[in-house]
């Protein structure tokens, strides 16, 4: 398996796997250089504000067929010079934890200790994906940072998965 997929799996409905490689393409990434100096305010005005232009646009051009046609808008800059991350939210989401499900492990490689958060705090965490351009190779293929930017300086490394618990 390539040691680049990310594993959500454990205590949940639908196990996932993920490859960042492609969260380059994703509307929600975020600029790590600059998510932890905006107000947690100005990031969910822009997520509905992004919606909100794609209810406008859907219902402008009329119902349609069902298509897969995403619209995906990068620019060259954010592929070879910025570092990119990822709110965690949707993709916990999508695995559908089990009711009982309360904390997560950060599966590491060569971890130097376990790290187990509540659920709600691992939910909220933000997996930072690449740096200056480059996919986290050499101490990835994710890093973690809390929300709320506490381990900007030092995240948590090499994490390539997450398992959901229903007990520490």
């Amino acid at each position: 398996m390539d040691e680049m997929i990310v594993q959500i799996n454990g205590a949940v409905k639908h196990p996932v796997m993920i490859d960042p490689g492609v969260w380059i393409f994703d509307e929600r990434r975020l600029d790590m250089d600059t998510v932890f100096d905006q107000p947690e305010s100005s990031q969910k005005e822009r997520d509905f504000s992004a919606m909100g232009k794609a209810f406008d646009e859907q219902r402008m051009q009329g119902a349609g067929p069902q298509s897969n046609q995403n619209k995906v808008t990068i620019s060259k800059k954010d592929l070879t010079e910025k570092s990119l991350g990822i709110g965690l939210k949707p993709f916990f989401h999508n695995a559908e934890p089990e009711p009982d499900a309360a904390y997560v492990h950060l599966v590491q490689d060569q971890p130097e200790e376990d790290i187990i958060l509540p659920l709600e705090e691992a939910m909220e965490g933000i997996a930072a994906f690449s740096h200056k351009g480059s996919p986290l190779k050499e101490d990835g293929p994710l890093h973690f940072y809390y929300r709320d930017g506490s381990n900007r300086t030092s995240p948590v490394t090499r994490v390539k998965g997450f398992t959901l618990l229903k007990e520490k």
